[in-house]
C-alpha cells in the first residue's frame, strides 16, 4: 500500500509493529536515511540494537545470500520484543526475494524494513510494496521539512516551548539546509538551551545556524557595506594574518552584494526580499542585511557587484599585482561608494 506523504512523518512517529513490511525511497540518500533511523528505533526501542533485535542485511551481501533474509525475519533472538530486518540500499533485482520473505511473514517475525534510492513507477520494488495488503511503500521528495515535521524534530530534541517568531526562523532556514543539517542544528539548540528556561528565540537560532562564511569574513563585508572606512585596514590586516585567502573575501563580497541587490531590486520592498533569500537569512543578521539593502539603491549595487566580478577575473588571471592589496583596494572602493549612497540618502 501507498503511505501519503501527509500521512508518512506520523507513521514513522508511530509505526505499527504488526506490519509485515514498509519501503522508504527518494533521491536525498541523507532524508531516506534519517527516516529509517526514525522508524526502526520507534519500532524496536532505544536497546533493539544493543539487544540484537536488529538484523542489518546490505543489498550486496542479500545478493549473494539471498536466503539471508528470510532466515533474518524468522530468527528467534534471547531478547523479547519487535524485531527488524533492515535491507540497505536495494535495487529492483532484489524485488523476488524481498517478495518471498514477504510472503512468508507471520505475526512474530521481524519486519521487514528496506531503502532504496529514486524508484519509478514501473519499479518492481513500488510495485512489490505497494501491492502488498499487509507493507507500506513512502516515497521522499526534496521539498523542505514542514510545520509538523519541525515540531517533532524539535519535541525529540527537548525544546517544548518555541513561539511563532521561532518556529517561522526555524521554517526559514529548513529551506537552505539539508535535512541531516537541519537535525544537527535542532540538536545543537537543544544544547545551546540547556538550563536556560526562556523561550527559543531567532536570536538563539541565529546562533546555532551554521554559518556560511568565516564570521570574520561576515565582519568585514558588514563594515564595508555600512561605509567604515577606517575599520578595513586593521580588520583587513588580521583576517590576513588568519590566513583568509583574498579570493574567498571575494567570493563572500559576491554573494553578500548579490544578496543585497536580490532585496534592494525586490517588487515588494526590501523587507520582502530579504525574506526571499537562500539560504535564509534572520535574527540579528537578518535585520542588519535590510538596514544595508535600504542604505543602498538597485543601481548603486549592481555598479558594486560590476567592481566585484571585475576584481574576481583579476584575482584568477595571470597579473602579477598582489592579490590581497587589490582585493583591499576593491573593498576600499565599495565602501567609498557607500558613503555616497548613504550622503545622498541622507540629502534626499
Amino acid at each position: 500500500m501507498k503511505l501519503s506523504p501527509r500521512d508518512a512523518p506520523g507513521y514513522f512517529a508511530r509505526p505499527d509493529p504488526d506490519r509485515s513490511g514498509l519501503l522508504i525511497y527518494g533521491s536525498d540518500a541523507m532524508r531516506v536515511a534519517l527516516r529509517r533511523q526514525e522508524v526502526i528505533a520507534n519500532l524496536i526501542g532505544p536497546e533493539g540494537e544493543a539487544e540484537m533485535r536488529l538484523s542489518r542485511l546490505p543489498a550486496g551481501d542479500l545478493r549473494r545470500d539471498p536466503a539471508a533474509l528470510m532466515d533474518a525475519v524468522k530468527a528467534q533472538g534471547f531478547f523479547p520484543g519487535p524485531r527488524v530486518a533492515f535491507v540497505e540500499e536495494a535495487t529492483d533485482g532484489l524485488a523476488p526475494t524481498i517478495g518471498a520473505a514477504l510472503e512468508a511473514w507471520k505475526p512474530g517475525d521481524a519486519q521487514i524494513v528496506v531503502t532504496a534510492g529514486p524508484l519509478n513507477a514501473r519499479s518492481a520494488l513500488r510495485k512489490l510494496f505497494e501491492g502488498h495488503d499487509n507493507a507500506y511503500a513512502v516515497a521522499l521528495y526534496d521539498d523542505p521539512p514542514g510545520r509538523g515535521e519541525i515540531a517533532a524534530m524539535l519535541t525529540t530534541a527537548g525544546l517544548a516551548e518555541v513561539p511563532d517568531e521561532a518556529m517561522d526562523a526555524l521554517g526559514e532556514l529548513a529551506g537552505g539546509l539539508s535535512p541531516g543539517d537541519l537535525r544537527q542544528t535542532v540538536e545543537k539548540l537543544a544544547l545551546y538551551k540547556h538550563g536556560d528556561e526562556t523561550p527559543v528565540s531567532a536570536a538563539d537560532i541565529s546562533a546555532c545556524a551554521p554559518a556560511t562564511f568565516e564570521s570574520g569574513v561576515d565582519e568585514m563585508l558588514d563594515i564595508v557595506a555600512e561605509a567604515r572606512l577606517s575599520e578595513i585596514g586593521p580588520v583587513m590586516r588580521r583576517l590576513e594574518g588568519q590566513g583568509v585567502a583574498p579570493v574567498t573575501l571575494c567570493i563572500g563580497a559576491l554573494r553578500h552584494f548579490r544578496g543585497l541587490h536580490t532585496a534592494a531590486s525586490d517588487p515588494d520592498g526590501a523587507r520582502a526580499g530579504i525574506g526571499r533569500l537562500r539560504p535564509p537569512v534572520f535574527g540579528p543578521r537578518r535585520d542588519r542585511m535590510l538596514r544595508q539593502a535600504q542604505r543602498w539603491n538597485m543601481h548603486r549595487l549592481e555598479q558594486a557587484l560590476g567592481m566585484i566580478m571585475e576584481t574576481d577575473l583579476s584575482l584568477r588571471s595571470t597579473t602579477r599585482a598582489p592579490a590581497m592589496a587589490m582585493m583591499e583596494r576593491t573593498l576600499i572602493r565599495l565602501a567609498i561608494l557607500a558613503s555616497r549612497e548613504g550622503a545622498e540618502g541622507a540629502r534626499g
